[in-house]
């Protein structure tokens, strides 16, 4: 049988070499998925609250640094060839691994159908402002989910063909409504600024739009010939496809005086191309969101097969959707992202510094029923999350680096460190120990 028929998306193994790819597709992707609605009403958001030179370079800084945290991830899943919940039945043993994609895949599938939500949203307003055509809201969110399923039930693969082909158009349309926008609006908008933002809270901002991301970096990074395709790939995929929908948002909102990205195509007249942009955005991201999610619980029902179970999946995350979930999952999606948060610091210490249990993966050694240690860390970085989200989702307490998410990562890091290392002194020691005993005769 073809390998490539037998396992479609090698989710439970790594993948094979010749099926790995370069830089450029897995670019493509990265910044499919940054290219999304959210990063429009982030952006418009800094261009209310903030002058319009700090709220650009404000994106750029935040970009620039969730770029290296991204890359830094996709290395570990460049190494290994693994999925990241994969990655973690080594970090934290099978149980912990079940845990952790579990977690994932419920958040992921509620993003689905939260950006589903918001794509039937907009589809409404511009198809009755311009076309005078009114879908009920639920209709659309069908179409969409089904829609957006569609890639995701073939993988990777799939996912690729679609931003290799979309990305261009994405970018030249939102570079077009640029042009005609500067062409026809001389000066920027004046607007009380309202200081809602200082420059580090707009950096933190950036940074927290795709902090968790960060975790399940893997996920496309597996697809990796080498570690500098790997680098390349995330590094400027994330940078360009998390920055240029925010700063297009931005200059377009300070230009036209509307923060509603589909008036701006109304206005502009591009009611087709904001349709356009509006189902490629969502589509690209959310298709991504579902694979993950599909990977997640692939190690959970090991016995289903991954086209079937993202089948599935889709299916439920798209009735949710269709249930309203786009007003009701955002708060349990910030208890989610405590948990998910601290994840990414472990496995990279993991990987890096301690090396141990990345060591049996190499020595091709079965994973641990569970990794103690890991669990800690796990543990000890979202109680830190936990602490330093706002409320009513988490206590605010305290913050470390006003990105409640960074804080777990970075905890999660640290502790994964101070552990793994005391713990591989001390094993050090006790076979030095028994080392010395059989020199004896003693044992």
């Amino acid at each position: 049988m073809d390998e490539g028929k037998k396992v479609l998306d090698y989710e439970r193994e790594a993948v094979p070499e010749h099926l790995r790819r370069s830089w450029f597709s897995m670019f493509s992707v990265l910044v499919a998925i940054g290219v999304d609605l959210a990063s429009v009403l982030l952006g418009a958001e800094l261009a209310n609250g903030m002058a319009m030179n700090q709220a650009i370079i404000s994106v750029c800084v935040g970009s620039f640094l969730l770029a290296i945290l991204c890359s830094i991830c996709a290395i570990v899943g460049a190494s290994t060839n693994l999925s990241t919940s994969m990655i973690t039945k080594y970090v934290f043993g099978k149980y912990g691994a079940l845990a952790f994609s579990l977690v994932i895949g419920i958040s992921l599938l509620g993003w689905f159908g939260v950006q589903v939500g918001f794509f039937a949203e907009n589809a409404h307003i511009i198809l009755l402002d311009s076309f005078d055509v009114s879908i009920n809201v639920k209709v659309l969110s069908f179409i969409g989910g089904i829609l957006m399923m569609t890639t995701a039930i073939y993988g990777f693969r799939a996912i690729e063909k679609l931003s290799m082909w979309s990305v261009p158009l994405l970018l030249g349309i939102m570079l077009l409504t640029l042009f005609l926008t500067l062409k026809d609006y001389s000066l920027p908008v004046e607007i009380q600024n309202t200081g809602a933002f200082t420059f580090g809270s707009a950096v933190s901002l950036v940074i927290s739009i795709f902090i968790v991301g960060a975790t399940i970096s893997p996920d496309i990074s597996r697809w990796a010939k080498s570690k500098k395709d790997a680098i390349i790939s995330t590094f400027f995929g994330i940078f360009i496809g998390n920055s240029f929908m925010i700063i297009i948002a931005i200059l377009l909102t300070r230009y036209i005086g509307t923060d509603d990205m589909m008036r701006i195509f109304i206005i502009l007249g591009m009611a087709i191309p904001g349709i356009l942009v509006l189902t490629l955005a969502q589509w690209t991201t959310n298709t991504s969101n579902l694979y993950s999610s599909s990977l997640g619980f692939s190690i959970v029902f090991p016995k289903i097969s991954k086209k079937l179970l993202t089948i599935i999946l889709g299916l439920i995350a798209t009735s949710l959707a269709v249930l309203g979930i786009f007003e009701q999952f955002i708060s349990f999606l910030n208890i989610l992202a405590v948990v998910i948060a601290p994840i990414g610091g472990i496995y990279i210490s993991e990987f890096f510094i301690v090396k141990t249990e990345f060591n049996r993966y190499k020595n091709q050694l079965e994973e641990q029923t569970i990794v103690v240690r890991s669990n800690i860390a796990w543990i000890i970085g979202m109680v830190v999350t936990f602490m330093t989200t706002a409320q009513p989702s988490g206590l605010e307490l305290f913050s470390l680096t006003t990105i409640p998410s960074l804080d777990g990562f970075i905890t999660g890091f640290v502790v994964q460190t101070v552990i793994g290392k005391l713990s591989s002194q001390k094993a050090s020691i006790h076979q030095m120990n028994v080392n010395k005993h059989i020199e004896r005769g003693e044992l």
